[in-house]
Parts: structure tokens; sequence; C-alpha cells
């Protein structure tokens, strides 16, 4: 059984626990020894927020520490930035390609960097960035607050976990009257993982691309 070491972060009302407590539910479905905790920095005012999930054989802390994290999904860029220094080389950053100020930046206690600074500090630890426009995604869904669902279902990519296990989990935790729609927003997002990463291969970002191989067999990346 392969470990893998999952950060997710975003900023308060982004759903960033509930995709954190979903990958562990789906994990322990497996078999998979699971330790979770969460960081929220003034969450329900647009704070950081950011979850570790460790999933094994024999987990036994629920922290990770730097350069250790396999698997980041990061609901907004700068968040991303602001932990990247928890990704091992060779990491995956799924990066919601979307800019929503936390707290810090509209206080002004710090700038929103550019696009480009923030992929280049991303690339101080792995080459294997993938912007996802998600927002916009799931906007033409007509649901925003689906975003959380389909960056789980972007991530889900990257482990080896069936997919009905997770569509199962999601009907079950996500509010009564949108499991249809949060199913389809978890469907987009793989297929929205799969179109990134073998036609654009975010090569704006000079993020790498990974063979269908990889993608169809869901493990580790």
């Amino acid at each position: 059984m392969k470990k893998f070491d999952l950060l997710v972060t975003g900023v308060g009302g982004q759903g960033v626990i509930l995709a954190s407590n979903i990958i562990g539910e789906v994990a322990l479905a497996a078999g998979y020894d699971v330790k979770k905790t969460d960081t929220l920095g003034m969450a329900q005012r647009g704070g950081s927020v950011v979850s570790h999930v460790r999933l094994g054989r024999g987990v036994y802390s629920p922290l990770i520490k730097a350069d250790e994290v396999d698997i980041m999904v990061a609901f907004e860029k700068l968040e991303a930035a602001r932990w990247s220094h928890y990704l091992r080389p060779g990491a995956v950053a799924i990066v919601n390609n979307h800019a929503q100020f936390p707290l810090s930046v509209n206080l002004g206690d710090e700038p929103y960097p550019d696009d480009g600074e923030i992929v280049g500090i991303l690339r101080r630890s792995t080459e294997r960035i993938y912007l996802i426009d998600g927002t916009s995604r799931v906007e033409a869904l007509g649901n925003p607050r689906t975003l959380n669902v389909f960056l789980l279902g972007c991530a889900s990519v990257f482990l080896p976990l069936k997919i009905r296990v997770w569509q199962d989990i999601i009907s079950q935790r996500v509010p009564p009257g949108v499991q249809k729609l949060n199913i389809t927003a978890f469907n987009r997002g793989r297929k929205e993982m799969r179109r990134v990463y073998l036609r654009q291969g975010a090569a704006e970002y000079g993020a790498r691309v990974v063979d269908t191989e990889d993608v169809r067999g869901g493990g580790r990346a």
C-alpha cells in the first residue's frame, strides 16, 4: 500500500475542510489508515485554510513535514504559493487559476503576486504544476459552491481510489438536493484534469505533461 501525503488549501468559505474530509473518508473505505488535521486562520472571514491528509499503512501523525507533500490541491493561487515549501520534488500541484484575495491582502498586510511570481515560487519545489480553470467551470454548471468537489475530481486522477466510492461519499456528504450536481462537478473535474494533462499540459507555465497511461492508472504521480 503506497503512502500519499496531501495538502488541501484555500480561503475560508471555499469548502476546503469538506473536501479534505471526503478524501479521508474515501481512503478509509479503501482500507487506508488516515490521519488528518486542519488549520483555520480566521476562516469565517476569508483567512487561510489548510488541511493535511495522510493516507497509507500505519500512519501515526496527521502532520506533514515540509518537502514531503505528494499532492497539493489549492483552491486559490496565493495559497498555493504560501504552502509551496511543503511540496516534495516532483510533487503534483493542482492549482485553481483564480484569485480570491485572502484577509491578509485585503488588510494590506501583503501584496498579491502576479501569475509569473506564483508559478516561479511553485517551481522552486516542483515542475508538475497544473493550473485548472475550476472557478469558471463550476460557474458554468450554475453553482460555484461545487468548486471543492470539482477539484476533488481533479485530484482523484492521481489516487488509486475507486470512482464509485468517491461518488458515494460525495453524495453522502453534500447537502440534500445537490447530490447530482456535485457528482457532475466531480466528473467534470476529472475530465478537466485529463484535458490539462494531455492536451494543454499547462505549457504556458512549463508544467510537465504525463502520458495517458499515468492518468488512467490513477497511481501515484
